[in-house]
């Protein structure tokens, strides 16, 4: 595969990628999120870990040349290149349960948990298997009280991330869903798989 995919804004796709792939993460029109989601292809209880993660990598802050391991404390994927340097790996996907309780919402709104677990179902992933995800151009700080907040991302049209498989995986991509976490806005995201090897 090498053409870029365009997710629509409150969306999501699930995908196969061989070790030594890249996927390319884009964000077209800048200040939008993309929720993602790795598995073991071979293993379906092996899963991308943010707890393992974060421990390994000392910093909430992964960018290029940090791993991101599995539940395993195996290597699932490596940053090769960043062209924004701000994600999020310590919330989870937004759900309907999340807009209900933060925000009062009331009836159905697009969540990325909802878009991860239908993209994935092709793949036999349940709801219940739907872990934190790496929150690609999430802008989310912690002030030294403890305080998380979410911020607007700094993420300006055009930016990428370039992620390397180091095994091979299935993986759900979102354009995400919270008003919050895209400064009110939502935009689609790009992505593309480049195959080992290719310049």
């Amino acid at each position: 595969m090498s053409d870029v995919v365009e997710i629509p804004e409150r969306s999501g796709d699930a995908f196969r990628l061989a070790a030594g792939q890249t996927l390319t993460v884009i964000d077209p029109r800048g200040v939008q999120v993309a929720d993602l989601l790795a598995y073991s292809a071979e293993d379906l209880a092996e899963v991308i870990s943010s707890g393992r993660t974060l421990d390994y990598a000392e910093t909430i802050y992964l960018t290029t040349g940090n791993l991101l391991y599995s539940n395993r404390s195996r290597p699932m994927l490596t940053i090769v290149d960043d062209t924004c340097g701000r994600h999020d790996f310590l919330l989870t996907p937004c759900s309907q349960e999340m807009f209900e309780i933060l925000y009062r919402h009331v009836g159905h709104h697009p969540s990325c948990f909802e878009n991860l677990y239908t993209a994935f179902a092709e793949f036999g992933i349940r709801p219940e298997q739907i872990h934190t995800t790496f929150n690609v151009f999430m802008n989310v700080t912690v002030s030294p009280e403890g305080t998380v907040a979410v911020l607007p991302p700094t993420s300006k049209p055009g930016d990428t991330i370039e992620l390397r498989a180091e095994m091979d995986l299935v993986c759900a991509l979102t354009s995400c869903s919270a008003e919050q976490s895209n400064n009110g806005t939502f935009k689609p995201i790009d992505y593309e798989i480049v195959a080992a090897g290719r310049p």
